[in-house]
């Protein structure tokens, strides 16, 4: 998608107020016109740095008027427009079934002349920041079809009965919609049943999802979210036609999230420093790989007169706290291991460790647990 194509989106953006999605768009220009035109791509920037953003609001892109709470007069979903967005970077089983899922989609005709009923709904489980947000976000754009999501602040309700009518007026605007409805955070309106601390208005209102979820046709695409898998009602499995647990990112994962993520600055850091980064990074999930690499950046803008090296490394600490003695030493005598040309003075720099501790940790042959 070259930057012309994005103009329209622009414009309409630009029309609905929606500020966010402005500035999302106009970065993307920005990065497809640098090189031929870098005056009109400053000027953009220029532009964006002088502009206050505010968050977006939903869009009706010529669809329906969103749905909206009786009372409060809230919107009850939020619309995204579908924009460009990289493929995610999974494990091969993960993308595999993704890409399935998109495939039987472009050959729904093909499925109904068959007599076979194509499948609609995906329902993606995972910690925090895997990607499955992303991942909605990203089927989206690759069918073309705007991105409707639940909000959970508006839909759901104190008043007995008004969040199961929410998620039928929900349900109801999808499938009039050519559209993907998004679920996000589905533990919050369907919790198993059986569960004996929650009140009856939410058994009801798994009821309702249950209902909605049926009825729904295979023209209308359904992706559900959640955190907490055992939260959920044993029925909302069987509602999908696939569920996908989106693992956290491996090793080799990590290493292709930086590499994408770091972008030009990749070629500033040494091999081994980015393999020791994606080795370590073992409890960190994709969201926060990406958040590291954009600090990365940062920093060694901010500070030309260092390495990109010692800055990575020091980034990578300030996300992996030593709070005991044992743990200072490990670290400090790892870094020296791992790269023979780091100073004591770098590895303060990394670590934030004083450099006299720093001294006296490398001098310690051994480490005494609990010392």
């Amino acid at each position: 998608m070259n930057a012309f194509n994005l103009i329209p989106k622009l414009i309409r953006a630009s029309f609905d107020s929606d500020r966010k999605t402005i500035e999302a768009l106009s970065l993307a220009i920005i990065k497809r016109i640098k090189k031929d035109h870098p005056d009109t791509a400053g000027e953009i920037a220029k532009a964006l740095t002088y502009s206050g953003f505010d968050n977006a609001t939903a869009r009706s892109l010529d669809m329906q008027p969103l749905p909206v709470d009786r009372e409060t007069r809230y919107s009850l979903v939020k619309l995204e427009e579908p924009s460009e967005v990289l493929d995610p970077i999974l494990e091969d089983f993960a993308r595999k079934e993704l890409d399935d899922f998109l495939k039987e989609r472009e050959l729904i005709n093909t499925f109904l002349e068959e007599g076979i009923t194509p499948p609609n709904s995906i329902l993606l489980d995972g910690q925090p920041g895997v990607g499955k947000t992303y991942i909605a976000k990203w089927i989206s754009y690759k069918l073309n079809l705007p991105l409707i999501t639940l909000d959970l602040a508006s839909s759901i309700s104190s008043y007995l009965g008004r969040s199961g009518q929410n998620i039928k007026s929900i349900f109801e605007y999808a499938r009039s919609q050519n559209a993907v409805l998004f679920l996000d955070e589905l533990d919050a309106i369907a919790k198993r049943r059986d569960d004996t601390g929650d009140l009856g208005e939410l058994k009801r209102l798994v009821n309702v999802l249950l209902t909605e979820l049926e009825s729904c046709p295979s023209t209308c695409i359904i992706i559900g979210a959640t955190n907490h898998p055992e939260l959920l009602d044993k029925a909302i499995w069987r509602r999908f036609d696939r569920s996908l647990t989106i693992p956290m990112p491996s090793e080799k994962e990590r290493e292709k999230l930086m590499l994408r993520h770091l972008d030009k600055y990749v070629s500033r850091l040494k091999k081994e420093t980015l393999a020791y980064l994606s080795k370590n990074m073992v409890n960190i999930n994709a969201a926060d790989v990406c958040k590291l690499c954009e600090h990365i950046k940062r920093q060694c803008l901010l500070n030309p007169e260092l390495s990109c090296d010692l800055v990575a490394l020091s980034e990578f600490c300030k996300i992996t706290h030593f709070p005991s003695r044992e743990e200072k030493v490990l670290i400090c005598k790892t870094l020296k291991n791992e790269f023979d040309d780091l100073s004591q003075r770098d590895i303060s720099y990394i670590t934030n460790i004083p450099l006299t501790s720093v001294s006296r940790y490398l001098s310690i042959k051994t480490i005494v647990k609990g010392v």
